[in-house]
This record gives structure tokens, sequence and C-alpha cells, in this order.
């Protein structure tokens, strides 16, 4: 892959750089497959835990220290499941991720209703090793699986009246008890601007640490959009649609001055609450310096050409 590096090479700290033997420990990731693509032997309802054939792993890209798998699954944001770090883990287990289908619908020529199993054999699947910068100040640098969302987009075929991307989260308080709660207006919706849903670094995620993607990091399917705060990689989608006019939000909707659509990672335009020029890497006591576009301002700032980034925030 092109256009992918997180940081040059003589930017990292020795002390960053994860050693190879512990980042590919108990949880090692398949190898490359060979000859034949290691996808048509995905099995169908793999569950959280076991492992995903993946076709393509990110040799140039080199990483930040990768957050633990017990930080990243355990420290979560998943307002579904309840408002606090911990919940998600404890109670997304009521969450079924099999069956499940996506609704791609809207401006485009060809709409479908996608099964999960059928969405993970749509493209190879890659890691990527991303950071994560949430708006609440605090980081994580995760090995994703999954594969660029425009190899969805263009089977899809938008229109050309197709202008912005909106993603809507699963509605069942059954399986999600923390919507019962009116602490968000149900259910959870994101949405990108065309360029950026097509743009390379934007994933479609459906695994970390080379395993299914467990229940409270958005299973079965999610996005990734590693330039912009956590909130607007929406969690356990099950509609994409293109639309003309850009989405109001489901943060939009609950503090339209605080969570603006764009979101880009910005040191200088602060919360209303908090500064956003530093962050707190799980697992590091001291704070660093907030990165603009989360580290990834060579890829994605052209996006923005002479948008005004603190009134389009």
């Amino acid at each position: 892959m092109r256009n992918l590096t997180i940081k040059k090479p003589s930017d990292i700290r020795p002390s960053e750089i994860t050693p190879r033997e512990l980042f590919y420990g108990r949880r090692r990731f398949l190898q490359l497959a060979a000859g034949t693509s290691a996808l048509a032997l995905l099995p169908r309802g793999l569950e959280a835990g076991e492992k995903l054939p993946m076709v393509r792993k990110s040799d140039d890209v080199l990483p930040d220290k990768v957050t633990p798998y017990e930080d990243i699954t355990h420290y979560n944001n998943f307002y579904e499941f309840g408002t606090d770090k911990e919940t998600p883990a404890k109670l997304a287990g009521s969450l079924k991720t099999r069956p499940w289908t996506v609704a791609v619908e809207g401006e485009v020529r060809k709409p479908k209703i996608y099964d999960i199993d059928e969405l993970l054999k749509l493209a190879p699947l890659e890691e990527r090793i991303y950071r994560l910068r949430c708006v609440e100040g605090w980081s994580m640098v995760v090995p994703w699986v999954g594969f660029p969302l425009a190899e969805l987009i263009k089977r899809v075929e938008p229109t050309g009246n197709a202008k912005f991307v909106e993603f809507t989260t699963l509605l069942d308080p059954e399986q999600m008890p923390g919507q019962r709660s009116a602490v968000l207006d149900w259910p959870y919706v994101e949405g990108l601007r065309m360029d950026e849903a097509v743009h390379p670094l934007t994933l479609l995620g459906v695994g970390l640490y080379g395993e299914v993607l467990p229940n409270q990091n958005g299973a079965p399917i999610r996005v990734v959009v590693p330039w912009k705060y956590g909130f607007k990689s929406a969690k356990s989608i099950v509609r994409i649609r293109f639309v003309e006019k850009q989405p109001v939000s489901t943060w939009m909707k609950a503090g339209p001055k605080e969570y603006g659509f764009y979101a880009n990672v910005n040191p200088e335009v602060d919360h209303p609450r908090w500064s956003q020029a530093k962050e707190r890497r799980i697992g590091e006591f001291f704070k660093r310096p907030t990165l603009p576009f989360n580290g990834y301002g060579d890829q994605v700032a052209q996006l923005y050409a002479g948008m005004d980034l603190r009134k389009y925030f």
C-alpha cells in the first residue's frame, strides 16, 4: 500500500517501535496467502476471538507502540452499552452479530443489502495500524483489519448527486441496553463527505489484532477514519446511505457548538470544555502533543485546502 506511512522513519523514536516478537505474540497474524486468496477459505459465522484470513499486512508502515489488546478491548466509548469506559466490554456480549445485514442505499445505481459474510469477502482484508484519537483527549494505536471503504463504494456506483455518505448503527435496545437511556438521540448516525469516504485511509473495519472485531469495538463492521476524532467512526453499522445534503450526525444534534461535522483532529481548535493541544496515550502517564490530522496531514490536508478549519470544525 502507498500513502499509509504514519510517521516518517526519522520521526520515530526507537522506544516507540514495538518489538516484532511482542507485536506478533500469542495473537500472531496469519501469514500472507500463497497462490490463491485466503478469502476463499473464510468460514461463515465467525465469532469474536477467531482469526481473520488477511492477505496483506502493512509491511511498509512503521507503527507507534501498539496499544495492548486488553486496553483496546476494555477501554471503549460505545454509548449503546453505557457511558463509562468499562461497561461496553461487560455488556456487549448481548449483541448478536449473526445474522447481520448492511443496507446500502440512496444515491447509488446499484443499491443492495449485503450479508456480513458477503462483505467479508468483498475485498482482500488488510492490516492497518492507525492512531485513534478521542475528542476527550486520550489516544490509542490500533492494528485494525479491514478493507478500504472505497471498495464498497465503487461496487454500488454512486450517482452524481451523492455528495455525502451517512452511516447508521443498529437500533435495538434489547441488545444494546444503553439505548434505553436518552443520553443521545438513537440510532447513532455519522457521515463523511464523499472525498473523505473514498480516501485510501478510510477503512471498513472487521477485526483487530488479526482477530474478528470484538462486540465492544463495533462488531461486526465499523468505519475507521484515522485523521478524525473517534466519534466519527460509526460502529455496528446496519445502513450506509448516499445523500446529496450533509447528514446531521448524532453528536451534532447533542452539542452543535461542541461537535462539528468534520471533526478533524486539530490541536489548535479546543473543545469548549477542554484543550485539544495534548493527549494521553493509554498506558502512558505523561501527555504528548496532539498532531494535526492525528499525524496524517501529508495524506489528507489537501482535502481541506481553502477551508477555515476553525469554522468547519
